[in-house]
């Protein structure tokens, strides 16, 4: 399973490369690590853009899968090869931006995605398994029942 992750809420400012997570961005991103430990999904290797937004995401979530965040130059906001960057690494999270994150997820399923911050595709074998919104996964990962 690929995993498709945008990075979390970031401060504004320069250089773009810079800008470090808000408070807000913060608890995203841990939200995305309890989510994922709480589904039990595993995952073998994390990718990360190497802007600082991304790799702060990369890190929070990857905190409680006890997982090694690696930095990924191709993944810095021009297009990349999701299948490329995953082979050879199992169970993959790939943590980057908007519009080049969307864009992997209907270059490998065709699917029409825009991922807001913290959302996560889960992509196998081109199909879109699973498409989660921050808002769902702020639910999943409190354990609480979504709301009808």
């Amino acid at each position: 399973m690929l995993w498709l992750l945008r990075h979390a809420e970031a401060v504004d400012g320069r250089p773009d490369e810079a800008r470090p997570l808000t408070e807000r961005g913060i608890d995203q991103a841990k939200a995305v690590g309890a989510c994922l430990r709480r589904l039990g999904i595993p995952i073998d290797t994390c990718l990360a853009s190497p802007k600082r937004r991304a790799v702060q995401t990369a890190q929070l979530a990857c905190a409680p899968l006890n997982l090694e965040v690696e930095t990924e130059p191709a993944l810095a906001g021009a297009g990349f090869d999701a299948e490329r960057l995953a082979a050879g690494h199992g169970e993959t999270l790939i943590v980057g931006h908007n519009p080049t994150i969307s864009t992997a997820v209907r270059e490998l399923t065709g699917a029409r995605v825009n991922l807001r911050t913290t959302g996560l595709a889960g992509v196998q074998r081109g199909e879109l398994v699973v498409l989660l919104t921050p808002e769902q996964i702020g639910v999943i990962a409190a354990g609480q029942e979504a709301a009808a």
